[in-house]
């Protein structure tokens, strides 16, 4: 990380959203205004706004809060790794599984390798969203992990239900929405041998104030931000209440599996009750969609009657 310290310092420093001029950081961290230059297109790199006004010096676009790993540590029980920079937070978990205690957690601020499900990339400009894995040892196998990122969805959804964040729904199987634009992914990912205890890495990317020339992603999405109508999001704290609301549901699906959470989640369901096509490969089903069922399928009614579905992706029907 010694490579990027100047840039994080510089970041840490323009992170009150004032002006500061290239000399006076120069001073602060003993090299000259050109060097500073080269930093600072370095960092909008990284996805971050910063201007330079003539006689002023730089600013964000706007303040920007930086996770504190200490902050998060002292309000959790689970070991917490916070790197600013890193390639893929999941896959930091995955190389490490042999040194880490079940229920460890990586946070990032910027992901240079961030994927999403089917090794799609997911955007990650720094400290604009909240990049966050878990890892967890299932002792009862793989075969009892179906189902798993639907009860991360929920707990999400009512951890930011109980920090005042209400409209947030759930896409099966493994997203979040509002107004039917995507909030944030979930990416399990897992491991193991048969009759043995299953290693899951638990990852989550959410959008939180990225802005619209930073995004490529290939589908309607929205910030929380514009969820509660505000840029100023307290990272550490809804980092907190994650990484509680999930460890005590991945608890509750030890000991019960799905059984606690089905009703929970078709209260969220973004599609109950709509029209909608479920795609699996070149195939498609279009039905109307009827939540899920004990084993974490989604239930689709189409002419031939009830049927549940445990692959594929849900995407409204045209035009309605």
């Amino acid at each position: 990380m010694k490579e990027h310290s100047v840039k994080l310092a510089l970041l840490k420093t323009l992170s009150d959203g004032t002006f500061h001029s290239g000399e006076s950081l120069g001073e602060q961290l003993g090299m000259s205004r050109a060097a500073i230059s080269k930093h600072i297109q370095g960092i909008q790199e990284w996805g971050v706004d910063v201007f330079r006004v003539q006689g002023k010096g730089y600013q964000l676009a706007q303040p920007l809060m930086m996770l504190e790993e200490a902050a998060i540590q002292s309000q959790v029980s689970n070991p917490v790794e916070l790197h600013p920079i890193i390639g893929s937070t999941n896959q930091h978990l995955i190389d490490n599984l042999d040194n880490i205690a079940s229920g460890t957690v990586c946070l990032a601020e910027y992901q240079a390798s961030g994927r999403g499900r089917r090794g799609r990339q997911w955007i990650s400009p720094f400290g604009s969203n909240l990049y966050f894995s878990m890892y967890w040892r299932l002792e009862a196998g793989m075969a009892a992990a179906m189902g798993l990122s639907l009860v991360v969805g929920v707990a999400v959804v009512e951890a930011l239900e109980n920090m005042g964040f209400d409209g947030v729904k759930l896409k099966w199987p493994n997203d979040l929405y509002y107004q039917d634009r995507k909030l944030a992914g979930i990416l399990v990912e897992m491991s193991g041998q048969a009759g043995g205890a299953a290693h899951l890495v638990i990852g989550m990317g959410m959008n939180l104030i990225m802005q619209d020339r930073e995004s490529a992603i290939d589908q309607p999405w929205v910030s929380l931000a514009e969820v509660i109508g505000q840029d100023r999001i307290d990272r550490n704290q809804l980092a907190i209440a994650f990484i509680q609301a999930l460890d005590k549901a991945l608890r509750e699906y030890e000991l019960h599996g799905m059984q606690d959470f089905v009703e929970r989640w078709n209260r969220l369901d973004n599609f109950i009750g709509r029209k909608v096509k479920l795609i699996m490969g070149n195939n498609e089903v279009s039905g109307i969609e009827r939540g899920i069922d004990a084993h974490g399928g989604v239930l689709l009614e189409t002419g031939q009657g009830l049927k549940s579905y445990v692959g594929g992706e849900i995407s409204l029907r045209k035009g309605e």
